[in-house]
């Protein structure tokens, strides 16, 4: 929903009903997960998708009964081949779709959610997608208080409690309850979509790879700071638009900054004096990726510095180096594209295989 969000503002803003398709499930190989939105707005205005095209002529008219009725729907739409004509996913593939009508007036929380989202501000959204309490009823989820209501307390406590434990995560995911929230039971389907701020890319070595592995995570949707304490490299108009660059050295820097279990950590600086205690920082950190460019004989003499300085061979294994997949990378362009690709495949339990060395799911289903 964030990419279309200004939209969705502008006309809740002006009091104008608008029909939400949000896909709360997929099963096999689907175009898009969960969370995935579209929208139909005044005079037909359509935004966002929910496949490559194949359902959306459906949802469109979905959401214009959506929105006549006020009555939130709940629909699956699943493979096509056997019918030409039928409304369906051609990848073979399944998504469940919760259709419903937003205004000020039936989800009170939307503005204030969408306020946050657009502030980068941590918010889970809880929608209820089926069972006895109201279909597409909503609670919105904060770090430290929340607003709206599912149906019952029993159930907004138990909701509240997962949201934040989802919110800690950035994780979008289907959850059952019992009619007053009691665990093990799934009478209740509730939707819990997390709007977590953008996860940090650091780079540090502000030389042409650094540029190229910033560009290419801007695009990846993380927030980029390029650092280097060297000030004629580290300088703004040698990176892309809205990536912060720092002047600072490394190791001091990264003490200074929080990092999360989202965080991905490239070091490019290629120098033991920056290298070393910069990577003693960060592989006693959170971090869901580390890697470090320089080539074997480097990475070995590497190891062999951080052994002496202290690291135990737990947090070593934690280092990706030489960092990126095999890709035969030569130009900073190409290593980016390995180096983003190693981070993907990590974030999501991907091989690194071609795809057509492997059989299964080409996306299998995201783990809890």
């Amino acid at each position: 929903m964030r990419e279309i969000l200004p939209a969705l503002e502008r006309w809740y803003a002006a009091g104008v009903p608008f029909g939400l398709a949000t896909i709360v499930a997929v099963s096999r190989s689907a175009p898009r997960g969960p969370g995935a939105a579209m929208a139909v707005g005044p005079d037909d205005e359509v935004v966002g998708s929910v496949s490559g095209g194949c359902v959306e002529g459906a949802v469109f008219e979905l959401a214009q009964e959506v929105v006549d009725s006020g009555e939130a729907r709940l629909e699956t739409f699943g493979y096509s081949d056997e019918d030409a004509f039928a409304v369906g996913l051609t990848c073979g593939g399944e998504i469940t779709l919760l259709v419903r009508a937003v205004t000020a007036a039936t989800e009170p929380v939307f503005g204030a959610v969408a306020a946050s989202v657009a502030a980068h501000e941590p918010v889970t959204l809880a929608t209820v997608v089926d069972g006895p309490a109201p279909r597409g009823s909503t609670l919105a989820v904060w770090p430290d208080r929340e607003a709206g209501t599912l149906g019952t307390p029993g159930l907004d406590v138990a909701v509240t409690a997962d949201a934040r434990g989802e919110l800690a995560l950035g994780a979008t995911v289907l959850r059952h309850y019992g009619p007053r929230g009691e665990r093990r039971e799934d009478d209740v389907s509730v939707f819990l979509q997390s709007f977590a701020p953008p996860p940090r890319m650091l780079v540090f070595g502000a030389i042409d790879y650094a540029a190229a592995v910033a560009r290419i995570g801007d695009f990846l949707g993380y927030r980029v700071t390029v650092c280097d304490a060297r000030p004629v490299f580290a300088t703004p108009k040698r990176f892309p638009a809205g990536v912060e660059v720092v002047v600072d050295w490394p190791h001091r820097y990264l003490s200074g900054t929080d990092t999360d279990g989202r965080t991905v950590i490239c070091v490019l600086t290629h120098d033991p004096k920056f290298d070393v205690p910069l990577l003693r920082e960060a592989l006693r950190r959170p971090a869901a990726y580390i890697g470090a460019m320089g080539s074997r004989r480097t990475h070995d003499e590497r190891i062999a510095r951080l052994a002496e300085a202290g690291l135990a061979d737990g947090e070593l294994s934690r280092l990706r180096s030489p960092l990126g997949l095999d890709l035969g990378a030569r130009t900073p362009e190409e290593v980016a594209v390995s180096v983003a690709a190693e981070i993907v495949a990590l974030r999501w339990g991907g091989s690194g295989q071609p795809l057509t060395a492997t059989s299964g799911a080409i996306h299998p289903p995201a783990a809890g």
